[in-house]
């Protein structure tokens, strides 16, 4: 096994404000633990309300000069952070592990899917070119330019603590805006270290800065006046909560919420290809990925055939101390997590599922204390079940059985969400019809996680997306920017005298 890097740090883990390390003497804090072993590992402090508002102090201090400086000299500090960023990967993606219990790879992957925005961000003088006419009217030009909208704020997911703030922060600060970053209090320190490489990449202080907390923190921002966008990704209720707040005070917003996704299996599919699919998609990251798939939909004899191989493979997972190179799976992130999930499948039971691989009282020799659930699978789950309705975020495959494929495109279209769903067939015509007739943001076919790449959106539908526009690609660009219209002409050209008429071309 190759050696990888070790994060042990010990010390409370404050906020970054104006280029710094910013700890109060005294403050509250809360316990991050390492849950590949279920014990504190370091403390995080939580932000007053004069911590957020020196936080933004300090944001709109830098941002008239931010905004000021030509987007390709932006675009330039951008391509630095990015060198550093692919540097300094392996050492970012221990950090996940230690914290949120990830297997090292897939943390390494996840670093790489947010390194690719930053790559995005380095295009913004391409980006953020306007549209020009001239003569529009007789002497008169007109062409639009995007702005910066001033100080925004972030407020990001536990399940991925570099990716998910790299939909945000680098394009908003390409775009010319300040940013505050609020990370998940359960894996803080991944912000803080991408706050140090953006500092060091020559980024100006006050334009990138991290404040650490919970709901009082993230209500204290939203309410913020000088704050002028928010950015969410989690849970529905909270995504919910969060447009509520920002309506409330004015701000635009995008609020990113839940998911039950789906991954159809249609009778004439690749089955080996489909299983390894399910067995990557379901229970990479223990479940906690908002693209995660939780419900396999069967279709016809399909079932007959995935069952059997399902079954072997989720027994045979490899679960571990994430660290381990040749883990497949490691803990969920806290013990709370720990006994909902366990809770989600006590009553997925109850309710008349048949529980055909039961991942509770796992254990792992040696870590004993750590949050691991293995993988557990269901089968003749029906759309009345909680483990069918609720977005569980373990590692627990719920399978359904239809008949058709017009019964699989009602099922799916009929949940609350429409964040990702997939259909594994090999049939031209059916994947252009699901494609074309399901109600969900993210589609893929054959693919089982379909993330969109960084020059192009994501976001769902339904109940898993609060607001119009979609995080990354040139909807976030249009997201931290506001269209400025610009109609022009000399006196030379303007005929005499007052005109009381609507204007229009001559």
């Amino acid at each position: 096994m190759s050696k990888v890097p070790a994060y042990t740090s010990t010390a409370t883990i404050g906020h970054y404000v104006s280029g710094r390390m910013v700890l109060a003497e005294t403050v509250d804090t809360q316990a991050v633990f390492n849950p590949a072993i279920g014990s504190v590992a370091r403390k995080v402090a939580l932000a007053t309300r004069s911590d957020v508002d020196a936080a933004v102090a300090s944001s709109l201090n830098a941002f008239e000069g931010w905004a000021a400086v030509p987007p390709i000299r932006r675009a330039r500090i951008v391509n630095k952070f990015l060198r550093l960023m692919n540097e300094n990967k392996e050492e970012l993606a221990a950090m996940i592990t230690a914290e949120h219990g990830k297997v090292f790879t897939d943390a390494l992957g996840e670093v790489a899917r947010g390194i690719d925005i930053i790559e995005f961000a380095c295009g913004i003088p391409q980006l953020l070119k306007g549209d020009y006419t001239e003569e529009v009217s007789s002497g008169m030009d007109n062409w639009t330019m995007r702005q910066p909208l001033g100080v925004v704020a972030g407020i990001t997911p536990f399940n991925f603590p570099c990716m998910v703030p790299c939909w945000m922060f680098p394009i908003a600060i390409a775009t010319g805006n300040t940013f505050i970053l609020k990370p998940s209090e359960r894996d803080p320190s991944a912000s803080l270290f991408m706050a140090r490489l953006f500092t060091e990449a020559g980024l100006p202080p006050g334009v990138f800065n991290v404040v650490q907390g919970g709901k009082d923190t993230v209500d204290a921002l939203i309410a913020h006046p000088d704050i002028s966008a928010v950015s969410f990704v989690g849970s529905t209720p909270i995504a919910r909560y969060i447009s509520e707040q920002a309506v409330k005070y004015g701000k635009r917003f995008q609020a990113l919420g839940g998911a039950k996704n789906h991954l159809v299996i249609m009778p004439d599919a690749d089955i080996e290809q489909a299983v390894d699919a399910l067995i990557g998609a379901a229970y990479g990251s223990a479940g906690e990925r908002c693209m995660a798939i939780s419900v396999a939909v069967l279709v016809g004899d399909a079932a007959e055939r995935v069952m059997p191989r399902l079954i072997e493979r989720v027994r045979t997972l490899k679960i571990s101390d994430g660290m381990r190179l040749d883990a497949e799976m490691g803990p969920v992130v806290t013990r709370e997590a720990f006994d909902r999930i366990e809770g989600y499948i006590a009553r997925g039971v109850e309710e008349g599922a048949k529980l055909l691989v039961d991942g509770r009282n796992y254990k792992v020799p040696g870590n004993e204390g750590g949050y691991f659930i293995g993988g557990t699978l269901f089968d003749h789950v029906t759309p009345d079940m909680t483990i069918y309705r609720e977005e569980i975020f373990g590692p627990v495959l719920s399978c359904t059985r239809v008949q058709s494929l017009e019964d699989a495109i009602d099922l799916v279209n009929r949940h609350e969400f429409g964040n990702g769903v997939a259909c594994f067939t090999s049939d031209g015509g059916t994947a252009r019809e699901f494609a074309r007739r399901i109600q969900v943001g993210m589609v893929g076919i054959n693919v089982p996680i379909p993330v969109p790449m960084a020059w192009h959106g994501f976001g769902g539908w339904k109940a898993s997306l609060f607001g119009d526009m979609h995080v990354y690609g040139e909807e976030g660009v249009r997201f931290y920017t506001r269209q400025k219209s610009v109609m022009q002409r000399w006196h030379k050209n303007t005929q005499s005298g007052a005109d009381f008429a609507m204007p229009f071309v001559y």
